[in-house]
């Protein structure tokens, strides 16, 4: 077993014997770690961090309702979800083998789908929303 697997297994249990704010704190650590990792490791997700640093603002700006404003923000972090989770997707089929396989390719593009309709989920919103 490797080092970084034994240390993996040491935080889960870590995590999972702590309640409270322990356990907060501590999940709030792993979360953070998994954004860098996405920073530094997936051009596709500092790509959406861009254009959620653009549209935010853009959205903030906009004399829409309270109600409009907040979906036009919430679609565009969905995209950075739905990101993450596609990314998660990659990095454990790579875990388990860099083999192509028709299961993991299929895994792969379903997730390279969701990115797909939550982009488009976006394009209709705004459009929507600004028309």
């Amino acid at each position: 077993m490797s080092d970084e697997l034994i240390a993996c297994e040491a935080d889960a249990q870590a995590l999972k014997g702590r309640s409270g704010l322990g356990r907060i704190f501590y999940a709030t650590g792993y979360s953070l770690a998994g954004l860098k990792a996405a920073y530094v490791g997936e051009a596709a997700f500092r790509q959406l961090l861009l254009l959620n640093l653009i549209l935010i603002p853009i959205a903030c700006l906009l004399d829409v309702s309270g109600s409009e404003r907040a979906i036009l923000i919430m679609v565009a972090i969905l995209a950075l979800i739905v990101e993450l989770l596609n990314s998660a997707i990659e990095a454990a089929i790579d875990r388990i083998s860099l083999a192509i396989h028709p299961l993991s390719k299929c895994a792969k593009d379903m997730g390279s789908a969701a990115q797909f309709l939550a982009l488009t989920l976006i394009a209709i919103v705004w459009g929507v929303v600004l028309l």
